[in-house]
């Protein structure tokens, strides 16, 4: 840490927290560092935590940056103390209502029901009957809500189209993007997960300075179905200091909205009107965040959720947006890449281009308004067409300093990917196996928790989500292997590889290098896509690959290292925020074109006010301090709303009143461990079944050899003459196993729930998921992978002796399937193929080969996908594929983590 002060001769230098006097800088940051009770410094994340088990911590660090200039400013929630009527709150923290439970009925109803309906709710007699509240109409609570402390204000502009005519006026509404930088880079919600890592720019700074790393998103929608036409556009702002994985999560309230863009209607030839469109876009995007661009090259002052007054610059570092919007972004024509040079008959070549910097835009657009007026429309569009421009003459990001659309533009995850798959990859395959046949594979796949069973096929679909185009991708390469042509099996396979390694949460260069690698593999066996005639339009069958998402591919690797990981940046957040800031909200409003988006503003601000004041009330009620900061460090981190967390520590008889969404339970702190600690399992207090014997469960999971297998288990572990052969046995239908991150070592998984239920009407043979275990070979002292289905999960009873601890804990019963095939022996697929194990018996009888194992010998759950053929079998249905099918894919792709542990460790 580094203090700037007066370095006269005798001056003393007082702690914030304590206030003993030291005779230097270097004394005063030593106390601060050892004593914990004045160490008012979170620690950094990335110092924190290291970076995988039995690893030294490390961080980065920048002698010039991060200087703090004064301590205990006032953050987000300590400005709310300087609100007009902060001295009312001193005697009720809820002023100007009459205590909590009045503030909370008056957060209920404006949350779900409409003016008209809170009138009519407080009118009623059950509500005067009670000890009735201080507001007696909607009216009036609105207006005692207003009168709470508010965030960053919303101003509305009305933009004047000299010599265009609209439709209907244009107003921009919109806050202060500066300054609601200054509320979300204050909020001591995010105390702990924000940090203040070094930047390449940083040299070009002056020293002490501190980089709030803008991000902004935005995107265009429908908000009317079927009729009225009405679209909103918004943008959305947060801080890349806040950690990724929060970020990513629009529940966490990272993100603010601070514009609703003007669609203006123009009254002019419709050639002309996305063109005029673009104009004012950028126009409003000027007015918004003017503020922010004049910090970005002059720097401001600027309080960090701890209360440090920090010296701050603005640059803009990353944008999500969806294609049409970066090439609007950018300035270029639809047939021009927003992030390179390329064109289009330069889009399916997968040749690297050069970086289309701004720069290279502003000078051609300087070129350009000497040759013609920007506002001859018709000549001057015409003019930027032939250099692929889009005729917007001012870029907003012409004077952003440090910014860029070549680097800023980020690769999107959702449309580029997810989007690119549906439209085109899974357009392939169902033309190379047919839609009845994909339907028929999809449909018989064993239904696994979690993921999504297309119960009715995927051809009809005509509009998917995100996660159901990832549900397709898990499974597709194994259902297209045996009926495709091998060629075209790799090519799908390798997309499916770099969308796979492209959603990576940390990269090295090896990982950039393997995840181009695949992208080229792709572009070498591409024509088995044109030679199947997979690749139609309308007319017929097409014979390039002119597709602009496949150019943005190629940008990957070159955004990574200026960047960081592309799923950060994934528009999935901002979709979300379409539906709760314009699609949700209007359905409350009274639908009318002039003045829905004024509406959902008052409803927005009402909601932002009432979820900051909630948590502030509280800490106030408690007198509770309004820093937020761990005095423990977390090894391990659990995906946990900030807020949510922050009551957890502080107040726990509190948290019913604050909604969250639910946390990941972490099994680790009282579950079932691995040997190794890696794995953490949990069965439920109460047995499905209790104290059955072990003929009952043979007959009722149909599994013959399982006394002969559970009798020899009980003499391995506890000797032949044992007296626990005959003792009762409580059964589990499913159990949960939960891991912590491959990528992350540190981040606990969500559990997955593994289940091995008995045969019944709806499964006749049983239901019962596969999982990866660990067994070591006494010979050679080797440990070797073994695949298994889990027939049964059981315990001896505890009642009668004390049982020793190898049988106290769960077992489970496996049919175990031997690897017939690696990845390596099937360069198309690249996936392990298992089939089952059987013996036969003495008199010529086949059976499955079954095994009793602990629990805890687990590693992964996993998924097997039958072997189809070239025809699936049609009399075989989801609840019997895994048990009629007899040589199974292991499936790589069944979940990212998967994915990566399988590469690693198994390949």
């Amino acid at each position: 840490m580094i203090l700037v002060a007066d370095r006269c001769r005798g001056v003393l230098y007082n702690c914030p927290t304590c206030a003993t006097q030291f005779r230097s800088v270097e004394d005063l940051c030593n106390h601060l560092t050892d004593d914990p009770r004045c160490n008012g410094i979170p620690v950094p994340l990335s110092i924190r935590q290291p970076t995988g088990p039995g690893e030294e911590r490390t961080a980065r660090y920048h002698a010039n940056s991060g200087c703090i200039y004064a301590f205990d400013q006032p953050n987000t929630f300590e400005r709310m103390k300087a609100h007009d009527y902060e001295a009312h709150r001193t005697h009720n923290v809820y002023y100007p209502f009459g205590g909590r439970e009045e503030w909370e009925l008056a957060k209920f109803l404006s949350d779900n029901l409409n003016q008209g309906q809170i009138t009519r709710f407080l009118k009623l007699l059950w509500s005067e009957a009670r000890k009735a509240p201080a507001y007696t109409s909607a009216q009036q609570m609105f207006t005692f809500m207003d009168a709470l402390p508010k965030g960053p204000k919303w101003r509305c502009t009305t933009i004047h189209t000299e010599g265009y005519i609209t439709a209907h006026p244009v107003h921009l509404i919109w806050r202060d993007a500066l300054e609601v930088t200054r509320h979300i880079f204050g909020n001591p919600v995010f105390a702990n997960d924000m940090e203040f890592d070094p930047y390449e720019i940083k040299d070009q700074l002056p020293p002490g300075a501190t980089i709030v790393l803008i991000i902004l998103a935005s995107d265009k929608t429908p908000i009317t179905r079927q009729s009225g036409g009405l679209e909103m556009h918004p943008m959305f702002l947060t801080t890349a200091n806040i950690r990724s994985d929060i970020r990513m999560k629009a529940t966490t309230h990272v993100w603010s909205c601070i514009v609703y863009m003007p669609i203006p209607q123009f009254v002019c030839h419709p050639d002309f009107c996305s063109l005029l469109q673009a104009r004012v876009w950028h126009w409003c995007v000027d007015i918004v965040c003017e503020n922010l661009k004049i910090m970005a090259a002059t720097g401001t002052s600027m309080v960090d959720p701890s209360g440090h007054l920090r010296y701050t610059f603005t640059p803009l570092v990353a944008y999500t947006a969806d294609l049409p919007e970066q090439q609007m972004i950018a300035c270029v024509s639809k047939n021009a890449s927003p992030i390179t040079m390329a064109t289009q008959s330069q889009f399916g070549d997968g040749i690297s281009y050069p970086s289309r910097h701004g720069s290279v835009t502003i000078e051609a657009l300087h070129q350009l308004c000497q040759d013609v007026d920007p506002w001859k429309v018709q000549q001057f569009q015409e003019e930027a067409k032939a250099l692929f421009l889009s005729g917007v003459q001012l870029p907003f990001w012409c004077d952003w300093r440090f910014s860029d659309p070549a680097l800023f533009l980020a690769p999107d995850i959702l449309h580029t990917l997810h989007k690119f798959f549906f439209d085109h990859i899974f357009k392939w395959c169902k033309e190379v196996l047919g839609a009845d046949e994909l339907d028929s594979c999809f449909h018989r796949q064993h239904k696994c928790i979690g993921t999504r069973h297309f119960a009715h096929g995927v051809s009809h679909v005509q509009q998917m989500t995100g996660r159901e185009h990832r549900d397709i991708q898990r499974t597709i390469i194994a259902t297209i292997a045996g009926v495709a042509d091998v060629d075209f099996i790799c090519t799908i396979r390798a997309l499916i590889d770099f969308i796979y390694q492209a959603q990576s949460p940390t990269f090295t260069l090896s990982s950039i290098a393997a995840m181009s690698a695949s992208l080229g593999e792709f572009h070498r066996f591409k024509g088995a896509i044109i030679n199947a005639e997979a690749r139609r339009g309308t007319s017929g069958p097409i014979e390039h690959f002119e597709i602009p998402k496949l150019e943005l591919l190629t940008s990957f690797a070159r955004a990574i290292p200026n960047l960081g990981a592309p799923i950060q940046f994934t528009s999935e957040t901002s979709e979300c925020m379409l539906i709760t800031h314009c699609k949700s909200p209007f359905m409350r409003t009274s639908h009318q074109r002039a003045s829905f988006t004024q509406q959902i503003v008052r409803l927005l601000d009402r909601e932002d006010t009432a979820c900051q004041f909630d948590l502030y009330a509280l800490l106030h009620s408690k007198t509770l301090s309004l820093n937020n900061l761990i005095d423990n460090e977390f090894e391990e981190v659990i995906d946990i709303d900030p807020a949510f967390g922050w009551v957890v520590r502080v107040s726990p008889q509190d948290i019913s009143r604050f909604h969250s969404p639910r946390p990941v339970r972490n099994h680790f702190l009282k579950g079932l461990l691995s040997e190794d600690s890696t794995v953490a399992f949990h069965v439920t207090v109460a047995p499905d079944l209790a104290d059955k014997p072990a003929n009952f469960l043979v007959q009722l999971y149909r599994l013959p050899n399982f006394p002969n297998q559970l009798r020899s288990f009980i003499k391995f572990v506890n000797g032949s003459e044992s007296h626990f052969q005959n003792r009762l046995l409580k059964v589990w239908y499913k159990f949960r196993l939960q891991l912590h991150s491959d990528l992350r070592p540190h981040l606990v998984m969500l559990s997955q729930q593994v289940q091995a239920y008995p045969p019944s009407e709806a499964y006749p043979l049983g239901n019962c998921d596969v999982v990866l275990l660990w067994t070591q070979n006494d010979g050679e002292h080797q440990i070797f992978l073994v695949v298994a289905q889990v027939r049964m999960v059981f315990t001896l009873s505890t009642r009668g002796s004390t049982l020793p601890p190898k049988l106290a804990e769960p077992l489970i019963y496996v049919q175990l399937f031997e690897v017939i095939s690696r990845p390596q022996e099937d360069p198309a697929v690249m996936m392990y193929r298992v089939r089952r194990r059987v013996e036969t018996g003495p008199d010529g009888t086949v059976a499955r080969v079954g095994m009793i194992v602990p629990l805890v010998d687990v590693t992964h759950a996993v998924e097997l996908i039958p072997e189809y053929g070239e025809r699936v079998n049609r009399n075989v249905t989801a609840a019997t594929s895994l048990e009629l099918y007899d040589t199974f894919y292991l499936n790589s792709f069944s979940d990212k983590e998967w994915y990566h542990s399988l590469h690693t460790d198994f390949w």
